[in-house]
């Protein structure tokens, strides 16, 4: 009884076959790679944003709480820093606080950043935390560092004030001269808060979110703001 010879694969068929499977495994680790990165992205955008959404609520936030005192300022922008003067956060009696925003170098990338006082109960103590929120902008020690909070990267901003039925860039509207001395019963101080504020952030590239951000506030004693 004659046998039948096998035939395993020649050389060329095996060069072949390991061929074909280095391309389906360079095939296979591109497409995780690629399913990789796409999570990356996905979780580095989440993350901005929901940064992005605590900052613009905290902003809110300070607008919201707008206190106007009598011989004080109660919103002040100058191109660097905004300045507010605002309700405390805790007790009634707490005080008020001198809030400043302004955007800065930190550590070679520019930053938005936050600046807080301690609550302040008179004219003095407002008028030297007014004083302390400009120089922080600017030349800021390391007493007035420890007050700040780092928020996010940021390219630019541009703030706007809406009055008399109009949007102005906010250098060029001085809310202490032209407001009125009363509106509806209201103080000085409070008639020179804006009817609105619009804030133009714009974010800087390479990041998972660029481009530019508009968040518009509307005044809630003087019921004006429009978007």
């Amino acid at each position: 009884m004659r046998h039948r010879r096998l035939r395993g694969f020649t050389l060329v068929e095996l060069l072949v076959a390991i061929a074909v499977m280095a391309l389906l495994a360079i095939a296979s680790w591109r497409g995780l790679d690629g399913m990789a990165r796409s999570q990356q992205l996905t979780r580095e955008r989440t993350d901005e944003l929901l940064v992005l959404q605590t900052v613009l609520a905290q902003w809110a936030a300070d607008l919201d709480a707008l206190q106007a005192i009598d011989h004080t300022e109660p919103i002040a922008w100058d191109g660097q820093v905004l300045r507010l003067t605002r309700r405390g956060t805790r007790q009634p009696d707490e005080g008020a606080l001198v809030v400043a925003w302004t955007r800065r170098s930190v550590d070679g990338t520019a930053r938005w950043l936050r600046w807080q006082s301690p609550p302040v109960r008179t004219r003095a103590e407002w008028n030297a935390a007014w004083q302390r929120a400009a120089q922080w902008a600017r030349t800021p020690g390391e007493a007035e560092r420890r007050q700040e909070t780092v928020l996010m990267p940021l390219a630019n901003w541009q703030l706007y004030y809406y009055r008399s039925g109009a949007w102005a860039n906010a250098l060029s509207t001085d809310t202490s001269a032209s407001a009125p001395r009363t509106v509806g019963g209201l103080s000085s101080a409070a008639a020179s808060i804006p009817d609105g504020v619009r804030l133009q952030l714009t974010l800087p590239p390479g990041g998972a979110l660029s481009g530019v951000v508009t968040r518009d506030w509307a005044n809630p004693l003087l019921g004006g703001g429009k978007s």
